[in-house]
């Protein structure tokens, strides 16, 4: 199995949303994965979609005002892809950690593949009185035939190499993705550990969902990293500074 990460795109918006009580901006990477099992591939979230380059203010609703978005020709997750060599088509899942715009953007080009997404965080993409917020956008993330909807930790090729498992907090139904490798455990944390200071200093973003479930999922995190895994945050621009970039494997 190899892992590949890509960059696609960046974000500048409110530093404080990251780093609650710090102003000014902040311009994070926007990450996704591609996992190369023998049983098939798999997509770790999908980046923003294409159409933010014209239609900003209709894919984000009053998060327009906040985000400014770099979303470069080449840079979207279809793109990346087909310089390995990867078709569309050949994606076997997409897995969602959350269905936020930076997160699931580019499921609109895997139309054949499965949607990964915990059954709590589909129900909240579906609800009118969120999506008005700007948080939750079909446009973003109904594309997929096919809806997995998880309720807890799921092994996804019955290996215990891919195990995708629940880390709310965040968002209802935020999840994460714990990998085995040869090299070792890897965590692809997402959101529910934006930065290396959300964990190893207890700096808390703005906004959680829910703060008793954010802090637990953080918690859950921690004993990963104390356990010998590498944890890849969710947005930290030094960290994602260190990944090798496809079309290098990141171990």
């Amino acid at each position: 199995m190899k892992v590949f990460a890509f960059t696609c795109g960046r974000i500048t918006g409110p530093r404080g949303d990251y780093l609650a009580g710090e102003t000014g901006t902040i311009t994070v990477p926007v990450p996704a994965y591609l996992i190369a099992h023998a049983q098939g591939n798999v997509l770790f979230d999908t980046g923003m979609n294409v159409r933010l380059r014209q239609e900003k203010a209709l894919l984000l609703g009053p998060l327009a005002a906040t985000q400014e978005i770099d979303l470069p020709e080449g840079a979207d997750i279809a793109s990346h892809l087909a310089r390995l060599g990867v078709a569309p088509a050949d994606i076997r899942y997409v897995i969602n950690s959350h269905l936020h715009y930076d997160h699931c953007g580019g499921n609109s080009f895997f139309p054949r593949a499965t949607l990964i997404v915990h059954a709590r965080e589909w129900y909240a993409g579906q609800r009118k009185k969120v999506q008005a917020t700007g948080l939750y956008n079909p446009l973003d993330f109904a594309h997929m035939a096919q809806v997995c909807e998880l309720s807890g930790e799921t092994d996804l090729f019955g290996d215990g190499s891919v195990i995708v498992f629940p880390t709310p907090g965040h968002t209802p139904g935020h999840q994460s993705l714990r990998l085995r490798l040869d090299s070792g455990t890897i965590v692809l944390a997402s959101d529910c550990c934006y930065l290396r200071r959300t964990l190893e200093a207890q700096h808390m973003p703005a906004h959680a969902y829910d703060w008793a479930q954010f802090r637990a999922s953080l918690a859950a995190i921690g004993r990963l990293e104390a356990e010998g895994a590498r944890i890849f945050y969710g947005h930290d621009p030094e960290f994602w500074q260190t990944v090798p970039q496809a079309p290098l494997p990141i171990l």
